[in-house]
């Protein structure tokens, strides 16, 4: 584990990426990282497990420094907080070992993130217009060389992170605030050729 910058930090270990690979671990990690320090018996209340099964996942994350103790408090009553404000993931792999952690990693929180997209899609129409309007569902595809496709995900990532740090965690969200998940995908799509686009 690297701090790649003051709010973020990099896995490399193959053990690490499959420690996180996680449900439970991953919505722990995503609870510290937006609403701040909680102890084992507050993330159980948030996430309906069991105040041991948050303690044990608390001291998994640590032992690979993705979370800390925040200092008060003992045994299950002592506070946790995440170490960065996020995860980053080398997508080349030097080892197959690596390579396979990493894959493992990624379908975790593909499927995290469109259980979440399957419960607003459920949701929706029983929500506000104000947030029916507001959220997004949208994509585009283009030809873009790879360089072309990183400096755009470049773009788009710091525009996020900034964001990130600019809202949250808060003590004190504005009053209607509820927790918004962006999900950025962009990769190679099989099966197109540029040399079918008429010219």
């Amino acid at each position: 584990m690297e701090k790649s910058d003051a709010r973020s930090v990099e896995l490399k270990d193959p053990r690490a990426l499959r420690a996180l690979a996680h449900p439970t671990r991953l919505r722990l990690l995503t609870l510290l990282r937006t609403v701040g320090s909680l102890t084992a018996s507050q993330a159980a209340e948030r996430t309906g497990e069991s105040a041991g099964s948050c303690s044990f996942h608390f001291r998994q994350l640590s032992t690979w420094g993705l979370v800390e103790e925040a200092g008060g408090g003992r045994g299950r009553e002592r506070p946790w907080r995440a170490t960065a404000q996020f995860t980053s993931v080398s997508r080349v792999a030097d080892t197959r070992e690596s390579a396979e952690a990493s894959r493992l990693f990624t379908k975790v929180v593909a499927a995290q993130y469109f259980e979440l997209l399957s419960d607003w899609i459920d949701a929706e129409d029983r929500e506000p217009p104000k947030w029916q309007e507001a959220s997004q569902f949208s994509d585009v595809m283009m030809f873009l060389s790879a360089e072309e496709l990183a400096g755009v995900t470049r773009a788009i990532s710091d525009l996020l992170r900034d964001a990130a740090v600019q809202f949250g965690p808060r003590a004190h969200p504005p009053e209607g605030a509820r927790m918004v998940q962006f999900v950025t995908l962009a990769h190679p799509v099989f099966g197109f050729d540029p040399m079918d686009v008429p010219r």
